[in-house]
């Protein structure tokens, strides 16, 4: 499966009546089992991309596209959005299930899906859980894994670990390039903090102005399995100063295909 963003524009009507663009001619592909991030300033659009992606928001102008897919039931989206939105009076169980209950999955797929998933994400021994009983990191993992028990065919993730402190949000950051690497799912992943888009993804998208643009495209090329020591070496470091400059003003296209 590919998800082709073609030439998406999107404008939005102010209480006064004047008119607001928020993206302008935004056109992205991203590749089956591929990570993409998206970085850019603030008011650039980007989570307004991702509910447009999710099918949260209406295009103006453009089309999203999948291309490829298969004759299953499949989503074809899935979204961890930045307040996790988990469900207080379920388990962490019923709230990895929820997807499945809602599309009639039987009792037996639930439940092995929701064992499966907690093993994978570390979660074992707290299927019974409840959220107010779990730490930040654990929340995310229980919103992860919720959107991948109904096998999305684009999991989308709106800044999940921006509440977190900074040594959580590290470890945050291995669980997912873990979980990525384990289960080949393709990502849509929107950021503020660079050095974590460049940790995660095989391409990070820079967008910015208003409305929103596509600036830049630099393709990751750095070694999996990742690990916390990569973000020392020179190539990492390179990365870094490659995309702080397009965010700065200085946009340039460093490979990869928008």
């Amino acid at each position: 499966m590919r998800a082709v963003i073609n030439n998406i524009s999107k404008r939005f009507e102010n209480p006064d009546g004047t008119a607001f663009d928020a993206l302008n001619r935004i056109s992205l592909t991203i590749s089956e089992g591929e990570f993409v991030a998206v970085v850019g300033r603030s008011g650039c659009g980007k989570s307004t991309l991702l509910n447009i992606v999710a099918g949260l928001l209406s295009t103006t102008e453009g089309e999203v596209v999948f291309e490829d897919l298969s004759a299953d039931d499949r989503p074809l989206t899935s979204m961890v959005f930045q307040d996790l939105a988990l469900f207080p009076w379920r388990s962490v169980q019923k709230n990895i299930t929820y997807g499945l209950e809602e599309q009639g999955a039987s009792t037996k797929i639930q439940r092995d899906r929701a064992t499966e998933l907690i093993e994978l994400v570390g979660l074992s021994g707290f299927e019974k859980h409840y959220p107010h009983q779990l730490s930040g990191g654990m929340k995310q993992r229980t919103a992860i894994a919720r959107a991948l028990a109904v096998n999305p065919e684009l999991l989308l993730m709106d800044e999940p670990f921006s509440a977190l402190d900074a040594q959580i949000r590290m470890d945050m950051q291995l669980e997912l390039t873990r979980i990525y690497e384990t289960t080949g799912q393709s990502f849509l992943y929107i950021t503020h903090y660079i050095p974590e888009a460049v940790f995660l993804a095989d391409r990070v998208v820079i967008m910015g102005g208003q409305p929103g643009r596509i600036q830049s495209v630099v393709s990751i090329d750095l070694p999996r399995p990742r690990e916390e020591k990569l973000k020392v070496t020179p190539e990492f470091v390179g990365y870094l100063d490659r995309i702080w400059s397009a965010v700065r003003g200085k946009p340039q296209v460093f490979g990869g295909d928008r």
